[in-house]
């Protein structure tokens, strides 16, 4: 694998270089989604549609989980870059080694945490009924691999802030390709049920966390660990905190979100809208991996470049990003709007042996999901604007705006939404939420980003 150094972050070509980074990181993204894609589809088909329902509504935890990761890592590769940028080795391992304390010590709380109050937690977001069983099972044995599934998401942030994309797709590719081959062997071929589609997600986690493992300790990376840089640090931890909460905000909200909508749904419709709620889930983390991609590859060239001053070329991979962006949201949109009906078959079995329940959740799932997916992808064509103007404010270490942008789709548009709208339209009231909120947050986020540029880009480049 070709060796990259993180100051090609500050001297190569802003439109090839984005496309260097953005790639390996859309890749990365397309076989993590197209592994949860794939596993609803098996778990559907090889259990039933209540199973897919029983996931779904354990996801607010793995969403949560990966969002500790996420947000240590994102915050914390902030810094790393910056640090670089201004060739500040030992900030930068400094940084590293208290991500790393810091996510195997919350993580492990986690658990215990988790354990403690199964029960409870099940119900609350939206395991009820004939969801409750199945759902429990999987999520007593996902909740082991918490810190596996932590580590990973954390790490492999920080090699995007090293620079080295390649390594980051590698470390999502692996394990999606053995959850699949693992859900094969657990669920089609030993029969274990939920069991299976558990140990198999497990056994992902384990996978993805040795590689990146294996990764720092290599020759590839450029942070090389020494036991002083693991003793946790107030002043890194606040940073990371900082920038980090921004990260995680957004995904504790999508837990949020998935609580809500679990519950708003299954009092419209049961266990059936429910499992209708879990396909749009997996498309909206699989369809848009494009543009995930370019806000992944986007964050360690804006913030290389802020610390090492170099304005022009922050600016410049703003425009791009969101150019590039938009192109590839435009065309997801219009794949989604022409074939909805053949995406909800795929996770529909077409099992003769299915009792007259499953085939009336089926027949509804297949009724509801294509309006409800058309709706709900409405306004796929603005979010670059959204995705890229948070990412931006991250990358340069702004953590209250990037913080407020974040959360303004989602949290002060989406939820409030979502809690009214239903009242009066019934399910349309939950679909239609989702491009209003998009359009909302759209406007907001542009306005702000061209106000920061013109007075922190364009105004001290010309000084």
């Amino acid at each position: 694998m070709e060796k990259v150094s993180s100051e090609q972050l500050g001297s190569e070509p802003i439109g090839k270089l984005l496309v260097k980074q953005a790639v390996p990181a859309a890749i990365g993204i397309l076989v993590m989604s197209l592994n949860v894609l794939v596993d609803s589809i098996f778990v559907g088909n090889w259990i039933g549609s209540i199973a897919i329902a029983a996931i779904n509504v354990v996801l607010p935890v793995s969403f949560f989980i990966a969002a500790l990761g996420m947000a240590i890592g994102i915050g914390g590769s902030s810094i790393i870059s910056r640090a670089l940028g201004s060739n500040n080795l030992e900030k930068a391992l400094k940084t590293f080694g208290n991500q790393i304390t810091l996510t195997f010590s919350i993580t492990l709380v986690f658990i215990g945490f988790g354990l403690f109050f199964v029960d409870d937690l099940i119900p609350a977001f939206g395991g009820k009924g004939g969801i409750f069983d199945p759902a429990k099972i999987y999520y007593v044995i996902v909740l082991y691999g918490v810190p596996l599934l932590g580590f990973s998401m954390m790490g492999s942030s920080v090699i995007r802030a090293e620079g080295k994309p390649k390594f980051a797709m590698v470390a999502l590719i692996i394990p999606s390709i053995g959850n699949l081959f693992m859900d094969y062997i657990f669920i089609y071929v030993l029969d274990w049920g939920m069991h299976g589609a558990a140990w198999a997600t497990n056994i992902a986690y384990l996978l993805s966390c040795s590689y990146v493992a294996y990764f720092f300790v290599s020759k590839n990376s450029e942070l090389k660990l020494k036991w002083k840089y693991l003793k946790l640090d107030l002043e890194v931890l606040k940073q990371i905190a900082s920038l980090g909460f921004v990260t995680l905000s957004r995904q504790a909200v999508v837990s949020v979100i998935y609580l809500l909508m679990n519950n708003i749904l299954f009092n419209l419709g049961g266990e059936a809208m429910v499992a209708v709620y879990a396909i749009i889930g997996r498309m909206l983390m699989f369809a848009l991996f494009p543009v995930f991609g370019i806000t992944q590859g986007f964050l360690p060239i804006a913030g290389f470049n802020y610390g090492a001053q170099k304005l022009d070329r922050v600016r410049e991979s703003i425009n791009t990003a969101i150019l590039y962006a938009a192109i590839l949201a435009t065309v997801v949109f219009m794949g989604l709007m022409v074939f909805p009906e053949e995406i909800a078959s795929l996770f529909l079995s077409n099992n003769i042996n299915l009792t007259a329940k499953e085939l009336t959740i089926n027949a509804f799932v297949l009724e509801h999901t294509p309006s409800a997916m058309r709706w709900v992808f409405a306004a796929t064509p603005i979010i670059a604007i959204q995705l890229i103007g948070a990412a931006y404010f991250q990358a340069i270490g702004k953590a209250v705006p990037a913080l407020l942008l974040t959360l303004t789709r989602q949290g002060f548009f989406f939820i409030p939404l979502i809690l009214v709208l239903p009242n009066f339209l019934g399910e349309l009231g939950v679909w239609i939420s989702f491009p209003i909120s998009d359009v909302l947050a759209t406007l907001v986020t542009g306005y702000y980003l061209r106000k920061e540029v013109v007075k922190t880009l364009v105004k001290k480049a010309d000084l």
